[in-house]
């Protein structure tokens, strides 16, 4: 036991400084965000954080190692799917590391590639490019790799945007709007069969919704979310959710 509280608390007090770093780099930005007020924040001196971390970059370093070794994981499993998979096994995976992940990629990826620029950030961009590799193809041409490189920029800027929003209800609508670029069907989370795309309103939003979109709203529903929510996490409007919410129990006696 005397050996153990020494260790357990230095690994408390550098989580802490990890998630102390990461609401500040958050909320601030990585470059107005100084080592001091990182050290304020948690109760400890600019020393003690120093004793952990050689720089403020090493902080960012170690928060961003778990999203790549997502990634790299998730790349390595769709390539591992086979051609008939890899596109979608790519796309749904690096979805689910930027769900998972959706506080940390709020930062400025540039600020990344400035505090990181060694193996950190050649990781990432190497994750990137085989992603967009496998969701291209085998052979693609110009229009096979621009697409590609859409599907893949599509996965992030609703995550970044909606990070708050229910996980379930976001990746759903995500991936619909991956599956219309793609190959104009809607996201089959629920049956992976394909299904024609549905019609779309003169507002631009569906006009109806995918059955993984009808499962996640009666769920949302179910927990208690109003039909204003659900239509804003789907990106449909309110009149259809209502139409595919079960009817409401009609008053006791």
């Amino acid at each position: 036991m005397d050996y153990e509280t020494p260790i357990n608390e230095t690994s408390r007090t550098r989580q802490r400084i990890l998630s102390a770093s990461m609401e500040l780099f958050g909320a601030r930005g990585f470059h107005e965000t100084s080592l001091r007020e990182i050290a304020e924040r948690v109760g400890v001196t600019k020393a003690a954080v120093l004793y952990h971390f050689p720089g403020k970059a090493d902080i960012l370093g170690a928060l961003v190692e778990p999203m790549l070794c997502d990634l790299a994981a998730a790349m390595a499993n769709a390539a591992a799917a086979g051609p008939g998979r890899a596109r979608w096994a790519a796309i749904e995976g690096m979805l689910d590391v930027w769900l998972e992940h959706r506080y940390l990629i709020r930062l400025n990826l540039q600020d990344m590639a400035l505090a990181t620029p060694g193996p950190a950030f050649a990781r990432f961009r190497d994750a990137m490019l085989r992603a967009n590799a496998l969701v291209a193809g085998a052979e693609p041409g110009l229009a096979e790799r621009v697409r590609a490189a859409q599907a893949v920029a599509m996965l992030s800027d609703p995550v970044v945007l909606f990070a708050d929003a229910p996980v379930e209800a976001l990746r759903a609508a995500v991936l619909d709007g991956v599956h219309r670029l793609l190959d104009g069907t809607a996201e089959p989370a629920a049956e992976r069969a394909a299904e024609p795309p549905p019609p779309r309103s003169r507002r631009g939003r569906p006009a109806a919704m995918s059955t993984a979109m009808i499962e996640t709203a009666c769920r949302m529903h179910a927990a208690g979310s109003s039909a204003t929510l659900i239509a804003a996490a789907l990106g449909v409007s309110r009149a259809t959710v209502y139409r595919h919410l079960p009817p409401a129990a009609p008053p006791a006696p």
